[in-house]
């Protein structure tokens, strides 16, 4: 088993370029692929959803959105064991997202006076329509519903299109639906891939169009996004997922070797490394690495000895701040660190999708159901994208108004501007105009 290690300052050029790229060359090659899809949809509607459904994701459905009574039949069936999980984690998703609502509603809408008789402020407004994409196929995914869909719902979106891959028995899993039902979201399409993203662009008979669309998920589904940009908001790019775990010599080896593949055993294009200085460590994650990943059953298995010889691995340095500086150029989706002085250490990463600490904050618990939001950005946006919360959700409209008096003020700066910026009809609104007093 090949397992990626690389002593950074000693890699090449070409190399380093591919572990910091990560898959997202993969999602480029897939444009051309992805064309005929989209614009099948687009021509097609709901004709093109079905023909995908069989050839795709091999189910024979009987209609696109989950109808009332699939909604019942899985809160019937679901086990009660992950209905509990479900609501515990949920819950604590919820009220991180309703701490979020909190603060923001102190500053929903505001205006301040700039200068005497000039005002100017914010709006804050919900999107109108947002369509969440869940992943499916691999494995059924209840947690990323409920982290996009309760803060879309408390946001206020009015309209929220939530499509999700079918089964091959035409249905959608029972936790995806009970997710559902209790983060607020009652329209479920069974549609997946480049497909749904299609779908939630043009619209078909039965998705509607919507505004921006948000969510994880394969490389069609990224790329389809990028694609689509010019239609719809994309939203933050939410592609394969992929983590760093910053060590110092205080990290404990065995923990480290299982926090490696906790984010990479998501998929063949998963990146997952260890950034660390101490060659002990790297050592003996190197010599693990492989026994862990063969007591994993498959498809993990093969999964993990995919990415591990591509996008994974081991990252050695020379020091704690050479360390620091690969990950703030990465940019990675997860970061979880584990170094002797975190309190030092975290103000220095500029450049992460969610920051966890300590030994006793593994992944998988930002992953579930600490609070905070799993939808992360991917393949080095967290250079300029956040992490999903209820912002992505709402938008912010300027205000602005002016009584005579601050008319008066500004009108001979504004008029010097606009005359030189070669705009007559800017100036002539205001030297022309009829001055009232409301």
């Amino acid at each position: 088993m090949k397992i990626g290690f690389y002593e950074w300052a000693k890699t090449d050029e070409a190399t380093q370029k591919r572990i910091m790229r990560r898959s997202e060359a993969d999602i480029e090659a897939l444009s051309s692929q992805i064309r005929p899809i989209l614009d099948n949809v687009r021509d097609k509607g709901d004709t093109a959803l079905f023909e995908y459904a069989a050839k795709f994701d091999k189910a024979d459905i009987q209609n696109i959105k989950v109808t009332d009574e699939e909604f019942a039949q899985a809160h019937e069936n679901l086990d009660r064991d992950v209905k509990a999980a479900i609501d515990l984690c949920a819950g604590n998703v919820r009220r991180f997202h309703e701490e979020q609502i909190r603060r923001m509603e102190k500053d929903r809408d505001w205006l301040f006076e700039v200068e005497a008789g000039v005002w100017a402020g914010e709006k804050i407004t919900p999107i109108s329509s947002v369509g969440l994409y869940v992943p499916g196929g691999k494995n059924q995914y209840p947690s990323a519903v409920y982290m996009l869909g309760i803060p879309a719902t408390l946001a206020g979106v009015e309209t929220v299109a939530m499509t999700t891959p079918p089964r091959p028995d035409g249905k959608i899993g029972d936790a995806l639906l009970y997710a559902a039902q209790i983060s607020g979201v009652k329209n479920v399409y069974k549609v997946g891939g480049a497909q749904a993203i299609a779908a939630l662009a043009y619209g078909t008979q039965t998705i509607p169009a919507v505004k921006k669309v948000l969510g994880p998920g394969s490389p069609y589904v990224a790329a389809a996004k990028k694609a689509l940009s010019g239609i719809i908001d994309a939203g933050m790019p939410a592609g394969p997922s992929e983590s760093i775990i910053l060590c110092d010599e205080s990290a404990d080896p065995h923990n480290t070797v299982l926090d490696i593949l906790n984010e990479g055993e998501h998929g063949p294009d998963s990146a997952a490394l260890l950034v660390t200085h101490d060659k002990t460590l790297a050592d003996y994650v190197l010599k693990h690495l492989p026994i862990e990943i063969n007591k994993l059953p498959e498809p993990q298995r093969g999964w993990l000895i995919e990415n591990m010889a591509s996008y994974s691995g081991i990252i050695l340095t020379q020091n704690l701040e050479a360390s620091i500086d690969f990950c703030n150029e990465y940019a990675t989706e997860h970061l979880l660190v584990k170094v002797s002085n975190p309190e030092v250490t975290v103000p220095k990463i500029k450049n992460a999708g969610e920051i966890l600490i300590g030994e006793n904050t593994p992944s998988s618990f930002g992953n579930y159901g600490i609070g905070v939001n799993h939808v992360l950005p991917t393949g080095g946006n967290a250079h300029t994208y956040s992490c999903t919360s209820i912002w992505d959700f709402l938008k912010r409209t300027s205000i602005a108004k002016m009584n005579p008096e601050g008319f008066n003020a500004l009108r001979q700066s504004v008029t010097v501007m606009t005359d030189y910026e070669g705009f007559p009809a800017h100036g002539n609104v205001i030297r022309d105009r009829n001055i009232k007093n409301n």
